[in-house]
């Protein structure tokens, strides 16, 4: 099988057996193990086929709407914050805390209002469960999944500390806009609860769920990986303006998140990957600061 196959869900599984109902009209009876014989488990067979939910014109809705309702949540909550402090928005957004509460808040209510959407439109179309639809399929039952879940962590550790040595000798421009989210201790807190419990899972929902099954259906599968790759570092941009090789740096881990995606057939491990990846990137930043009491540029 190609390592890209993940999306080869047209493929029928083939019937190795006769359905339950032909076996009890033929009188069919197992045979039953020998004394002592272990009977071995049952092998997962291929998923069931699922009809491609999401096209071209499909994706264009997705982001518009994502787009749409990020500016108009960020601007609703630039007027509530400085309705509650008495003060402009353009003087809130020179304040650390403040600010960074609004982008945090804004953000998380965006990712909820999309997960409506997605879930509006898989179930306007399939019966589906909607997970599974999105490309989150329970992990294979060949091995403990605790386990596993646990070694794409570290996994996603590991590609943390090696992009970070990267990002080291590449260099990177001395500031950039996602620095100032980084100055107080209320601040890092919120971007930590966003970074790590609504970042991956909207991310992952959206590039390794919705986008790639569209470019590998288009470009096929090597092509599909390395493009939503390339647009996942190319989302970050704004964050990291000028730092062009910390662009390039995220687009390969997010070659490395779809590919593991297209390889195991499941977002669940791409996120578990990239949860483990964002989790050390903050442990990391709070151990540096002697527990978020030494901020740089302080």
């Amino acid at each position: 099988m190609n390592p890209f196959d993940s999306e080869s869900d047209n493929a029928q599984p083939h019937e190795a057996n006769p359905p339950a109902e032909s076996r009890a009209n033929f009188g069919y009876e197992p045979p039953a193990p020998a004394p002592h014989e272990t009977v071995p488990p049952t092998q997962p067979g291929p998923l069931p086929p699922v009809p491609p939910l999401l096209r071209w014109r499909d994706l264009i809705v997705v982001i518009l709407f994502y787009l749409g309702v990020g500016a108009v949540l960020f601007r609703f909550g630039l007027d509530i914050g400085s309705a509650v402090l008495h003060i402009t928005p353009e003087a809130l957004q020179k304040l650390s805390a403040p600010y960074v509460a609004v982008v945090a808040i804004s953000q998380a209510l965006l990712s909820v209002a999309t997960l409506a959407f997605l879930w509006l439109m898989v179930r306007s179309r399939s019966t589906a469960p909607f997970w599974p639809a999105l490309g989150w399929h329970a992990l294979p039952a060949t091995e403990p999944r605790a386990p596993l879940a646990v070694r794409y962590m570290l996994g996603g550790v590991a590609l943390a500390i090696v992009i970070q040595v990267a990002s080291f000798y590449l260099g990177a421009k001395a500031e950039v806009p996602m620095e100032d989210f980084f100055r107080d201790r209320p601040s890092v807190l919120m971007m930590a609860a966003l970074g790590i419990l609504v970042a991956p899972l909207i991310e992952e929902t959206l590039f390794r769920g919705c986008i790639y099954p569209v470019f590998a259906r288009t470009f096929g599968m090597p092509a599909g990986v390395i493009l939503t790759g390339g647009l996942f570092g190319m989302a970050h941009s704004l964050q990291l303006a000028g730092a062009w090789s910390q662009v390039a740096l995220l687009s390969i881990v997010g070659v490395i998140l779809t590919y593991v995606r297209a390889r195991t057939g499941t977002v669940l491990l791409s996120y578990c990957i990239h949860f483990g990846y964002n989790t050390f990137l903050f442990a990391a930043f709070f151990f540096a600061t002697g527990g978020l009491r030494y901020f740089p540029g302080s």
